[in-house]
């Protein structure tokens, strides 16, 4: 059981470090677009015969780091409470109403994550047996757009697990955020 949960805890934390380098690569990725057509215009401004065009694929691209990004990082910001969500009301309960209304929102997000990585393995199955093309500005498998999604929205709902069976919880400090990061 230790093993898995050595495992379970690398894998968040490298899908935490990929989401950072999707994001990184989106900033390059839209930066270069704005720059390099106006290096070509400079350069021609100098004497220069220079035609820079951006890469049209940027757009397509930043779509998808977009969505991988937040799918990736979800559910390491779930295992440091670094989601958003309201406790004022929850501040105002007593303890033992608390734990009940706790264990009710727990439920709500599994049932809801866990229908969410169901519909999105079977759009990624679809997509993936359907030979399905994405076509922008440039064409991309569609499945790669579902990819990261079963996995990211299983392992959320497995973080509040966590949270429902005890190991937890969601309503605890919330330092735990600036130490997880």
């Amino acid at each position: 059981m230790r093993a898995i949960s050595v495992a379970y805890d690398w894998l968040i934390n490298a899908m935490k470090v990929l989401s950072g380098i999707i994001v990184v690569a989106i900033f390059i990725l839209i930066t270069s677009d704005v720059l390099l057509p106006l290096t070509g215009d400079l350069l021609n401004e100098l004497g220069f015969k220079v035609t820079i065009l951006a890469w049209e694929g940027t757009l397509g691209v930043v779509e998808y780091g977009l969505l991988w990004y937040t799918v990736l990082a979800a559910p390491w910001l779930a295992r440091i409470k670094g989601h958003v969500f309201i406790d004022a009301v929850n501040e105002l309960l007593s303890e033992d109403v608390r734990r009940v209304t706790s264990k009710i929102a727990y439920i709500i997000v599994i049932a809801g994550t866990l229908l969410l990585a169901w519909f999105s393995l079977n759009l990624l199955i679809e997509a993936y047996v359907g030979d399905m093309i994405d076509e922008r500005s440039m064409e991309l498998k569609l499945w790669w757009i579902y990819a990261p999604m079963p996995l990211g929205f299983g392992m959320v709902a497995i973080e509040f697990i966590r949270y429902l069976i005890g190991v937890d919880d969601m309503f605890g400090s919330r330092t735990d955020v600036k130490e997880g990061m």
